[in-house]
């Protein structure tokens, strides 16, 4: 079994080309798909209090989850702290007799279920030593005779089990004079198409069906050529570990690596995020630079495995490092077997960038107890000599008896030899060999093996067009010890409970010192939880107009939002008739005050796309990450907020609607707002739709350009209306007349003038002719490629003029000024390599957020 014990690696330089981008946006890609698991059940075993993981996922103390235990033995241990990633791990349940747990579900088909384990110290038991023991469910045996004799540290086992009824019970059976423990578990819907029913099987050749009549637990999951890849920046929670630890011989590889954004998930739901993140396919490992004319040499990886089991390998690549189409062919090996024989990723999908996976079933007679992939050039001259890949996923598959632990079933049968799984249908064929000779014999295996049931129906695919970002990438508290003794989450998720006493120690008693904004609701403090973490404290005023509703209405929205441009919210206090809400503090404040009237340093034109384009995709998750979808109805530049790295996050939820129905087109409501950014037609009908918030964020989307408020009365009447009077300009041609003076010679005009049309298009008239927040953001991020190519272009002139000594009749040859254009664009979030994104994405559980200074609104 393969420990998962994970550590960080360096990031790569990126690497991408002007050609592939043109390509990309030209050929019709679904943005990654979202998944909300239907079950979802975390428990925190032994403790006290509630556990948060760096990725928002809070797991049930004890007492929420003793309905589920069925135990004789009621022993709990924990410790203050240890040398473990995570909170979870700093308590266990003890078993001395065989308990159970039961849950009751939602769906049938594939779950999750991961295990954890962590032999803390404890006065009671030596867990290194006195565990051994067996975990179960009703129809598999997941662990058999575990201990964690010759291990060391933290240990998780990942299970995809195919569940069909509606409890699923997991069983924890000590050894005689043993015990078992257990410190969290998770039992997760997974997406049904996350295995297809079809892979290749690698001896005899062809075809694999029935993949899901299996059950699978994961040996590895791997990162080629990357970092670290976190729950946090996986769409199923997943983590994918670097491959530095399995290359054979590093020095024939090299990494690449592109921005994620860069990575474009085919049309038809084939490859989705569901499959794997973007940031695996944004990363390769290729074939080193050998400094021979004609290099021919395969890299390699070695995967230790138990023997006696089938295993499916699932293959992941991306061509991230080709120019052109059809350049690169390449073999792929495993086992020493040829998998894929001159493999041209360009041609699948007639795209550059474009994800692709095949899964292969490893037969327990040639995995043994090693599996090796290999990737080397074809024999021929065709294309670039190179090979690569991106990802690997190898997981082990229940043999003949339903077990994932050994040779026992759980009603005691062994399995015969060679009887596995994925064999049973082999051993028939050599039956066959030995009663009517060599050829017949295979015969008799080809024929059986073409004639496996096909009854399997094919998944329906999910819907494709949500944002390639991660709910879930939103952490709080990341340590269990610093959850102060009031505080708790309550069983509907909605965030930890404060105490009034522990927000007035945070705020310094309310202090007026502590104000950093003024809102609607009331004033925001600065506060310090735990150990010195920084949080903004909400605090409601009972002469606001805004009450109950509206705090409910903020934290049931935002207990249930998980997304890196939508804020954090970390808990309330609802004590002595007080409302108050606690958030991620964000230090540099709303957009507006960086645009006008606080005298900070001006935005250059590239970080005003960065952040519209992080405020669209936090729009256009609301709309459409949600199966009715939310309508924010108060979008304006207060409500978007800036970190310490100007990353946007939308704000303020206490306005907001669920959006209609499928049987609806519009939600009729009385008409809440600011002026200025009111959408006209919900203002004359009251009947609200998200182009209600497209319209806003025309106006938000013209006051960055313009730096100045959507209202302002003190000029003159046809100046008074921003939207009004900046689209009178935009249709005289002269919108660069009134744009911020400090973006005058530096805004290229081409991105200023597909900016303007995004705008232009948001504030149509009529919501019908108002693009989606989806058609929004991809015209944003073409803004930001078009002012990208110009910064480049004037970059590589400037050094071409100081190498070249210019003539009166010298022109730019036609290739000077392709080299300018072929310099990699970067996208919103490629200026950051992986590992430094996700350090970045990091901020949003441990810095904690705000609502700011003069946040004057509703």
């Amino acid at each position: 079994m393969a420990k998962r014990r994970i550590k960080s690696s360096s990031s790569t330089t990126m690497a991408t080309t002007l050609l592939a981008f043109f390509l990309l946006f030209s050929s019709g890609y679904a943005a990654p798909v979202s998944f909300t698991p239907k079950d979802n059940f975390l428990l925190d075993c032994g403790s006290t209090s509630f556990a948060t993981l760096p990725d928002g996922r809070i797991f049930l103390t004890n007492e929420q989850s003793k309905s589920m235990l069925t135990a004789k033995d009621d022993i709990s241990v924990s410790v203050p702290s240890a040398d473990v990633p995570l909170a979870i791990y700093l308590s266990a349940r003890v078993f001395k007799e065989e308990a159970t747990y039961t849950f009751k579900m939602g769906t049938a088909g594939l779950h999750w279920v991961r295990l954890h384990f962590y032999p803390l110290e404890n006065s009671q038991f030596d867990l290194t030593k006195d565990a051994d023991f067996d975990v179960q469910t009703a129809d598999y045996v997941l662990l058999d005779n575990f201990t964690m004799q010759n291990k060391t540290g933290w240990f998780l086992e990942e299970y995809l089990i195919n569940v069909k009824n509606e409890e699923f019970i997991l069983k924890f059976i000590p050894k005689s004079g043993s015990v078992a423990f257990i410190n969290a578990l998770e039992v997760v819907s997974a997406p049904d198409p996350l295995i297809s029913d079809t892979g290749s099987a690698l001896f005899p050749v062809g075809s694999f069906t029935g993949l899901n009549n299996y059950s699978y637990q994961v040996s590895y999951r791997v990162n080629m050529g990357g970092p670290l890849v976190s729950t946090q920046n996986d769409t199923l929670g997943r983590t994918w570990i670097p491959d530095t630890n399995y290359l054979r011989s590093a020095n024939l590889a090299q990494n690449a690596t592109v921005a994620p954004t860069a990575v474009r998930y085919p049309d038809g739901n084939t490859v989705t995020a569901l499959i794997a993140p973007q940031w695996v396919y944004a990363t390769a490992q290729q074939m080193a630079d050998a400094e021979v004319n004609t290099p021919n040499f395969n890299v390699t990886w070695d995967f230790n495995v138990d023997s006696g089991f089938s295993y499916l390998v699932r293959l992941h690549f991306c061509d991230i490092v080709s120019k052109s189409l059809n350049d690169l062919y390449f073999n792929v090996y495993v086992n020493g077997k040829m998998a894929i024989s001159g493999l041209d990723l360009s041609s699948i999908n007639n795209a550059l960038a474009t994800p692709y996976y095949k899964d292969f079933v490893v037969d327990e007679a040639i995995s043994g107890k090693k599996i090796t992939i290999q990737i080397g050039p074809t024999p021929d001259n065709t294309g670039t000599r190179n090979a690569l890949i991106n990802g690997v996923e190898v997981m082990k598959m229940s043999n003949s008896v339903n077990s994932l632990g050994g040779q026992y079933g759980v009603d005691g049968t062994k399995t015969a030899p060679g009887g596995s799984g994925s064999t049973r249908h082999a051993v028939a064929a050599v039956g066959f060999a030995m009663m009517f000779g060599a050829f017949a014999g295979l015969g008799a295996m080809v024929i059986k093996w073409q004639k496996r049931p096909q009854d399997w129906q094919k998944r329906n695919s999910f819907s494709s067009w949500l944002l390639p970002l991660h709910a879930g990438d939103t952490a709080f508290m990341n340590s269990k010890a610093s959850m102060s003794k009031s505080g708790f989450y309550s069983s509907t998720n909605l965030g930890r409970s404060f105490s009034f006493a522990e927000l007035q120690e945070a705020t310094k008693s309310f202090a007026k010192d502590e104000i950093v904004g003024v809102g609607g609701f009331g004033n925001v403090y600065l506060g310090e939880i735990d150990d010195g973490v920084k949080v903004a404290v909400k605090r409601g005023n009972p002469q606001s107009e805004q009450g109950i509703t509206e705090f409910q209405t903020e934290i049931e929205l935002l207990s249930k939002l998980r997304h890196r441009h939508l804020v954090s919210l970390i808990g309330y206090c609802n004590e002595h008739d007080e409302m108050i809400l606690v958030y991620e503090y964000m230090s540099n404040g709303p957009f507006r005050d960086h645009l006008y009237g606080k005298n900070l340093p001006p935005l250059s034109w590239k970080q005003r796309l960065e952040i519209c384009i992080g405020s669209a995709r936090g729009l256009h998750y609301l709309h459409t990450g949600a199966a009715q979808g939310i309508i924010h109805r108060d979008v304006k530049t207060t409500n978007i907020l800036l970190d310490d790295q100007f990353v946007a996050k939308v704000a303020d939820f206490g306005l907001s609607k669920c959006g209609p129905t499928m049987e609806q087109t519009h939600v009729s409501t009385a008409v809440k707002g600011s002026f200025g950014y009111l959408d006209p037609e919900y203002f004359r009908r009251q009947q609200l739709t998200d182009k209600s918030d497209v319209y806003s964020f025309g106006v938000v989307l013209l006051e960055a350009l313009c730096a100045r408020p959507a209202i302002n009365p003190a000029l003159p009447r046809e100046q008074v209306n921003l939207a009004e009077w900046a689209m009178q300009w935009k249709r005289k041609g002269l919108l660069e007349k009134i744009i911020d003076p400090h973006l005058v010679g530096s805004i290229n005009p081409e991105s200023m003038k597909k900016f303007a049309e995004a705008a232009e298009k948001c504030l149509a008239e009529f919501g019908v002719d108002r693009p989606t927040m989806g058609d929004v953001l991809w015209n944003l991020e073409y803004a930001l490629q078009l002012q990208e190519a110009s910064s480049h272009g004037k970059a590589a002139e400037e050094e071409s003029s100081v190498a070249t000594i210019p003539t009166p009749a010298a022109a730019a040859p036609p290739a000077a000024t392709e080299a300018a254009s072929a310099v990699p664009i970067p996208l919103p979030e490629e200026t950051k390599s992986p590992a430094e994104a996700q350090a970045l994405e990091g901020h949003s559980g441990t810095a904690m957020f705000s609502q700011f200074a003069d946040l004057n609104g509703r």
